[in-house]
């Protein structure tokens, strides 16, 4: 089995283009690096697959040894596929970043300039405990306090039921004293 030097040399440059196109913030770079690295793996597949021969269908006087082997070829063609789904993915996310910002660079949040700014790591997380987690503010913290709130009532009407007491979640406890059903 003799392997091509300059195959090999083509699959490493379209690895090493792929991955730093990979790296980029650019989506379209992005997309283009996935691309490349996509193309080098069947690449890769088909030369791990050994030499070229003739078809493999079984005939009179063809040894299994002139045959090439089909495994490679259906594994590349399945890459090809995964590689259209996933490369139209992308391309989804590229036009959606385009039509919202006019922009298809990846910005930086909040997290990732706490990471790289080192300094601040551990202090961000706990000022940012106090700060809402969510991007609807008071709305968000507002609807929390209302599910806990029918959350409580719903303890308290199945406790009543019971004839149990409720603890709530201040640590006292409480009963309803009213009854539905006297008359």
């Amino acid at each position: 089995m003799t392997i091509s030097l300059v195959l090999l040399i083509v699959m490493a440059v379209m690895y090493a283009c792929g991955i730093y196109l990979l790296l980029e913030r650019s989506m379209t770079r992005v997309l283009l690096g996935f691309l490349l690295v996509g193309n080098a793996t069947n690449l890769l597949i088909l030369i791990m697959g050994g030499q070229s021969g003739v078809a493999p269908i079984v005939a009179d006087g063809v040894t299994s040894e002139e045959m090439s082997d089909p495994l490679p070829q259906a594994l590349i063609l399945t890459a090809i596929v995964i590689t259209f789904g996933v490369s139209a993915f992308l391309m989804a996310l590229i036009y959606r970043s385009w039509r919202l910002a006019k922009d298809d660079d990846v910005d930086d949040d909040a997290d990732d300039v706490a990471l790289r700014e080192f300094t601040d790591g551990i202090m961000a997380e706990e000022e940012g405990a106090s700060s809402p987690d969510t991007e609807f503010g008071t709305r968000a913290e507002a609807a929390v306090s209302a599910a806990r709130n029918l959350e409580l009532q719903d303890e308290v009407a199945a406790a009543d039921a019971a004839g149990s007491p409720v603890e709530t979640a201040d640590g006292s406890t409480t009963t309803n004293t009213t009854k539905g059903d006297s008359a």
